[in-house]
């Protein structure tokens, strides 16, 4: 397995290229403004193919360069939780005007809870886990103690709950459920630095009251 991470955007989000080397394949893990292009160019280079774009939720900054990926692999399929999909098909921003023009689509397959997601030979369960957005999935590869996570947690923080279709309680019963996994669970987040599940256990403020 391999993974390649790229950050930009107008709020620093990360973009993920995962991929199995023993088949080539390939997956983009969320499309962030600018992060895409370069993350394709080293799927180019090693020659793996890129079959999907996995999102973890809807918000624009996830979304951002969706285009790009199908305009370089048109047989690329996107995915993404049917709650979310109307941000897709509609891209806004709550905070801030849209700094850049996001095209609109929709979905090519949704993504449920539990369902096993194949990149080559790996492995990537798509766990439930609403709170920061009604459809935010977060993507756990057990055989590598890999969690991306979206914007569920991040290192010492976690995703905001202030939005218009957040819920904290929601959020509140997502993270008890990503705390259920071992200590050593290697955490890449939508934002920020990498961390540790048994980390954010031990010492993350937003995880002291659950």
């Amino acid at each position: 397995m391999k993974l390649h991470t790229n950050t930009g955007g107008p709020v620093a989000t990360n973009g993920y290229l995962l991929a199995d080397e023993a088949t080539g394949e390939a997956a983009i893990i969320d499309a962030p403004h600018a992060t895409v292009a370069p993350l394709l160019k080293v799927a180019r280079h090693h020659g793996w193919d890129v079959k999907l774009l996995l999102l973890t939720h809807g918000h624009w900054d996830h979304v951002a360069d969706h285009r790009v990926v199908t305009d370089q692999y048109p047989s690329a399929k996107v995915l993404i939780h049917q709650l979310d999909e109307p941000k897709l098909i509609r891209p806004v921003s709550i905070f801030m005007p849209l700094p850049f023009d996001i095209a609109p689509r929709k979905a090519d397959a949704y993504i449920a809870d539990g369902q096993v997601i194949t990149v080559g030979k790996l492995k990537l369960e798509a766990m439930f886990t609403p709170g920061h957005s009604p459809g935010h999935i977060v993507f756990y590869i057990k055989e590598h103690s890999l969690l991306l996570a979206g914007d569920l947690l991040f290192a010492q923080s976690i995703g905001r709950t202030d939005l218009p279709d957040s819920s904290p309680a929601d959020m509140a019963r997502s993270l008890k459920r990503v705390l259920t996994l071992p200590d050593d669970t290697l955490v890449k987040p939508g934002h920020g630095p990498e961390t540790t599940i048994g980390s954010e256990r031990r010492s993350n403020p937003w995880l002291e009251e659950l």
